[in-house]
């Protein structure tokens, strides 16, 4: 894998190895980035990271940071060397944990402009992905009021309604989909405590 544009511009991106992480693809990622255009300021959060290909695309084409969430110890360890060695080490902070455990860690970086996740296509139909996602997106004070979330799934697959998140379109590329939503215009209430 390499970083397809932007100032890492075919710098190499390792991805951890076996076959609990699946990297984006070149090819995705240059036509996700293609849609969604300017990213340069921006504050990016990539959860369910993996080798964090996201993240370092974004940083690479002038996104202002990334938080990166992951808690698979080898994707944790490639993380680590990718921001390393594309220099990115101030720019690319890893957080280790699951994504439904991270939203009260996430407040001092935020707020984010553009959120990933890049779950395991398993996730998305089972509900993990609604029941992680859920707690996150209830804090507004994670997001710009027009945070752009990015989510990649199996093109197969339909992507659950997700409270707070209206779908603004969906791209496919071969057995891959991506869904852009955005935050809703009308907030639903917080959930129960």
């Amino acid at each position: 894998m390499r970083v397809i544009a932007g100032s890492l511009r075919s710098r190499a991106i390792k991805a951890p190895k076996g076959n609990a992480t699946r990297p984006t693809s070149d090819r995705v990622r240059e036509a996700l980035f293609a849609v969604l255009g300017d990213v340069v300021d921006a504050r990016v959060l990539d959860l369910y990271a993996g080798s964090g290909a996201l993240a370092i695309e974004a940083l690479s084409r002038g996104a202002a940071s990334a938080v990166c969430v992951d808690d698979d110890r080898h994707a944790l360890g490639v993380l680590r060397e990718n921001a390393k060695s594309l220099g990115l080490e101030g720019r690319m902070h890893i957080l280790p944990r699951r994504v439904q455990d991270c939203g009260a860690l996430l407040e001092k970086s935020g707020p984010f402009h553009l959120v990933f996740a890049d779950p395991p296509y398993a996730h998305v139909t089972s509900g993990a992905l609604l029941a992680a996602l859920s707690p996150i997106v209830q804090r507004p004070t994670l997001f710009t009021e027009d945070a752009l979330f990015v989510i990649e799934h199996a093109s197969r697959d339909e992507l659950q309604a997700i409270a707070g998140l209206d779908v603004d379109e969906t791209r496919r590329w071969g057995d891959t989909a991506v869904t852009m939503l955005r935050r809703s215009l009308i907030s639903p209430p917080p959930p129960p405590s």
